[in-house]
């Protein structure tokens, strides 16, 4: 049996510091996922007013709860005695391990949050990127879905499309439609011109500034080359480019105008 000194001493030297220890473990804990809560909630709040992507918001804040919440628990578990410098260095070998089996994953998962941040294209811009080309449909944290001109969903990792380079053909509101038409050198270079000239100021889609281009830019091996550069709204690029081609070869075919291609001249000689 214990004497009373004896209980009042353990009493004194165990039992009191330890229930000191844990009560402010607790209230470490406690106070601490409040304060995270709160600076998660802030940072939430922070992120939204810039106008990032809900999904980079939510994910941001998960990691910072996490992370802040981890600091509050080692804080916790010094309290108590427990010597943390094991656990942290297990933690980050653990992280350590995880981080080189999901090399690729963590590549595609920091791509995408690149993208998400400084967002050089978003859902619905018409872009070329990471060897596909199409719409743009959904950008994730690992892969962007893309949807191409025949219908196919194509999904990219966006490693691919961060490594590589990024034409986002619907980021400006205008678009110059580069075109190039031959003529025969028999045919009258002026006429031909004025003719580019009058089926461009015809087409109400072409913008009147940006002034189009109508040059000579080529004496070629078969034909006298002419470039026609009229700006257009970016939704009128295609229309414009396919409408303008059939006009030109329509009335080039009713004003006697010749369109080369390339011909080869093939001379049999028999030898006796």
């Amino acid at each position: 049996m214990f004497e009373p000194e004896e209980i009042s001493k353990l009493i004194d030297t165990y039992a009191i510091p330890w229930a000191i220890n844990i009560a402010l473990a607790i209230v470490i804990y406690i106070v601490g996922k409040i304060i995270v809560g709160i600076i998660s909630g802030i940072l939430g709040k922070l992120l939204v007013k810039a106008k990032y992507d809900a999904m980079l918001v939510a994910f941001i804040q998960g990691i910072a709860h996490s992370v802040l919440l981890l600091f509050v628990i080692v804080a916790s578990l010094n309290q108590l005695g427990v010597d943390t410098t094991s656990l942290v260095a297990l933690l980050a070998a653990a992280g350590l391990a995880i981080g080189l089996s999901l090399q690729g994953s963590l590549q595609n998962f920091a791509a995408g949050v690149m993208l998400l941040v400084f967002r050089p294209f978003k859902a619905g811009d018409f872009v070329e990127a990471g060897g596909t080309s199409g719409i743009v449909e959904g950008i994730g944290i690992f892969t962007t879905i893309i949807r191409t001109g025949d219908n196919k969903e194509v999904i990219v990792p966006n490693g691919n499309i961060y490594g590589g380079n990024i034409t986002n053909y619907s980021a400006k509101p205008t678009r110059r439609v580069d075109m190039v038409f031959g003529i025969g050198y028999g045919d009258d270079l002026l006429k031909a011109k004025k003719l580019l000239e009058d089926i461009i100021a015809k087409d109400e889609r072409v913008l009147k500034d940006p002034a189009v281009t109508i040059a000579v830019s080529e004496l070629g091996d078969n034909s006298v080359n002419f470039v026609v550069r009229p700006w257009v709204n970016s939704g009128d690029y295609w229309p414009v480019y396919f409408a303008t081609h059939e006009t030109v070869k329509l009335r080039f075919d009713e004003e006697g105008i010749s369109i080369p291609f390339p011909q080869m001249d093939v001379h049999l000689h028999k030898e006796d």
